[in-house]
């Protein structure tokens, strides 16, 4: 999708932080702009900030697939197809496995990785079934390729997303539908204000004072601008990259992940029998293209 001018874009989580910075990037290149989120303060500040007539705004739970379907209508209704899906909305839930309730684990996956089935759930067929071509953005995050402690619902959810996209890509390549899996490093967004949001069904919490300790930290202004984000995205979409990255300084630690993966493996002669019967699982082209375009 190099021409983006004139096409519509659903954008999740779409008024504030990096959702808002994908909407402002996308507004920017001429594209019509659906943002869609939870909260009525985030989206009225966001329309002010836009100031743009090609940007129309849903109030959306990710998690409501009911919701999620009655505002795909709205969006075909205002703008017509939709041609980019950003399946952007998250929660920071952080802290320690040991301390997580239930709840804290139901609200975590369902959005961060069921807001994202949902998403797909709702807009693939429509993308499929107006035939112009398409692209899907599923927001995961450095932590789904670099996992830290204190992350284990949010990085769980984040690795599943890498996953998720990956297989869409390999499924959906010829049909003119590209995909990626996006993994933003440290962001100058809102994701502190976890508490917020916060449902009151999900009020049976072990990370109550963790998430007040989130709320109080400052947002160092060396983490990247949501803008400069969302322009990353959108060259990603225009590539059609499987994986956008926005931090280089990730690199190292990431590939010294990737080493240890590969030391696992056992120190053994290829069973040639038994790799020519399961050939089929033993590698995907969607990494060969990747590496074919370096």
């Amino acid at each position: 999708m190099k021409d983006v001018a004139g096409r519509t874009a659903f954008v999740t989580g779409g008024a504030s932080g990096i959702g808002l910075g994908m909407a402002t990037a996308f507004a920017g290149a001429g594209m019509h702009v659906v943002i869609a989120d939870l909260r009525p303060d985030h989206i009225e500040e966001a329309l002010g900030r836009l100031g743009n007539a090609n940007v129309h705004a849903i109030e959306l739970d990710v998690t409501d697939r009911d919701g999620f379907a009655r505002a795909a209508e709205e969006a075909e209704r205002v703008f017509g197809n939709v041609h980019v899906l950003c399946n952007n909305a998250g929660v920071g839930i952080l802290g320690p496995a040991g301390d997580a309730h239930y709840d804290d684990w139901d609200w975590g996956l369902g959005v961060l990785l069921g807001g994202v089935v949902n998403g797909v759930q709702t807009f693939l067929p429509r993308l499929r079934a107006h035939g112009e071509g398409g692209h899907i953005v599923n927001t995961s995050s450095m932590a789904g390729v670099l996992p830290v402690p204190n992350s284990v619902i949010y990085t769980t959810a984040k690795a599943a997303v890498i996953g998720l996209s990956e297989v869409l890509r390999s499924e959906l390549a010829a049909e003119g539908i590209g995909v990626s899996a996006f993994c933003p490093g440290p962001v100058r967004t809102n994701i502190g204000e976890v508490g917020k949001t916060r449902p009151a069904r999900y009020a049976d919490s072990g990370y109550a004072e963790f998430e007040r300790q989130l709320a109080a930290r400052e947002i160092s202004p060396l983490w990247m601008d949501p803008v400069e984000c969302g322009e990353r995205v959108l060259a990603g979409i225009r590539s059609d990259d499987l994986y956008i990255f926005t931090h280089r300084e990730f690199r190292e630690g990431v590939a010294e992940r990737f080493r240890a993966i590969d030391a696992s493996f056992p120190d053994e002669p290829l069973d040639e029998a038994r790799a020519d019967a399961i050939r089929f699982l033993l590698s995907n082209p969607i990494f060969g293209e990747v590496l074919d375009r370096r």
